[in-house]
């Protein structure tokens, strides 16, 4: 995808080093975070500069094949084994994410540079997955469409064209008119914030409602259909994704819309039998008490926009049982599991 003129993934090796888009900067600012260890890729996925299923996985496995680089000789396997656990502990619910150092892992037995070609393979494979979720979730877009998404599921997460963006995408590009709401996403506000952005830069027709507006879209028939991206889905069809999920899918069931759920086979973790085996991350209440946006200098502030003496509860994730599911588009086709 592009910015300013240039063509962008989100995240990306350079020697020795990790790039990527430093996603709590936008759409404000404009940056490139370089994480030159994997401590310093440990620090990117916690801390969210780089999120989403995909970059989490990107990132990941990146980071893997930097610990091989980087290990003693004297120390070698305990020092890989512990980068492993130090990655996999910094997003739980992520399931991309241990299915990428599971690989590179494992590719690093045999070398360090396959540990680097496994990494890179990650990659490609992702970009890949993207276009061809694109390709099957645009043929059940009709042109007019009106689309609900939530959180961001595009490039920004999922490296290059995305997972729940990439149909819209893909649509457009075939001549469809298509329309997006873009829930907010509180409390981090990636849809306000990176979807909408990244809506802007290719031009596709949108507004920014905020995340309980949906139930009144539906009910005015304002919406066609509805796309969301996935963390981790069980292996009964149960899909963990950004809080706030599991409400818009119940209301779309209501109002009979469409729910598709958008997420690469990565995603998928069979050693999950259902939604209720998914481990939730829990993260900070200051999301919840702070926000970050600019000022009419264009200088960024975080500010207090709750009561000073309250204290907040941040679950990350909801998981959407798969009888709310319409279908589950991913490169290889769209999947049911009503």
């Amino acid at each position: 995808m592009h910015v300013n003129g240039k063509s962008y993934t989100a995240v990306w090796m350079e020697g020795s080093s990790v790039m990527m888009i430093e996603q709590n900067l936008l759409p404000f600012q404009f940056q490139i975070y370089e994480a030159r260890t994997h401590q310093d890729v440990c620090h990117a996925i916690k801390t969210m500069i780089t999120r989403g299923a995909g970059c989490i996985g990107v990132a990941a496995g990146f980071g893997m094949a930097q610990a091989f680089m980087e290990a003693p000789k004297n120390n070698f396997s305990s020092y890989i084994e512990k980068a492993k656990a130090d990655i996999e502990a910094t997003r739980p619910t992520a399931r991309d994410l241990f299915a990428a150092t599971h690989r590179v892992f494992e590719a690093g037995k045999i070398s360090v540079q396959q540990a680097l070609n496994e990494s890179n393979a990650i990659l490609s494979e992702y970009v890949e997955a993207g276009r061809k979720i694109g390709e099957f979730g645009a043929k059940l877009i009709q042109s007019g469409y009106r689309i609900e998404t939530h959180c961001n599921a595009g490039w920004l997460g999922l490296v290059e064209w995305g997972s729940a963006l990439s149909p819209i995408y893909t649509a457009q590009n075939q001549g469809k008119e298509v329309f997006v709401w873009v829930d907010e996403t509180r409390p981090r506000s990636q849809g306000a914030r990176l979807t909408a952005w990244e809506l802007h830069n290719e031009k596709v027709p949108h507004k920014i409602v905020p995340d309980n507006a949906g139930a009144y879209l539906m009910s005015h028939g304002m919406v066609d259909m509805m796309i969301v991206g996935a963390d981790r889905i069980a292996a009964n069809g149960d899909a963990a994704n950004k809080i706030g999920t599991l409400e818009k899918a119940i209301v779309a069931q209501k109002y009979h819309i469409p729910f598709y759920v958008a997420a690469p086979r990565s995603t998928f973790d069979h050693n999950c039998a259902t939604g209720n085996d998914i481990p939730i991350e829990e993260r900070t209440e200051n999301e919840v008490l702070f926000q970050t946006g600019i000022d009419k200098h264009q200088q960024m502030h975080e500010i207090l926009v709750c009561s000073p003496e309250s204290t907040a509860f941040n679950p990350a994730f909801d998981v959407t049982p798969h009888e709310l599911i319409t279908g589950i588009i991913t490169e290889d086709g769209i999947l049911s599991y009503r």
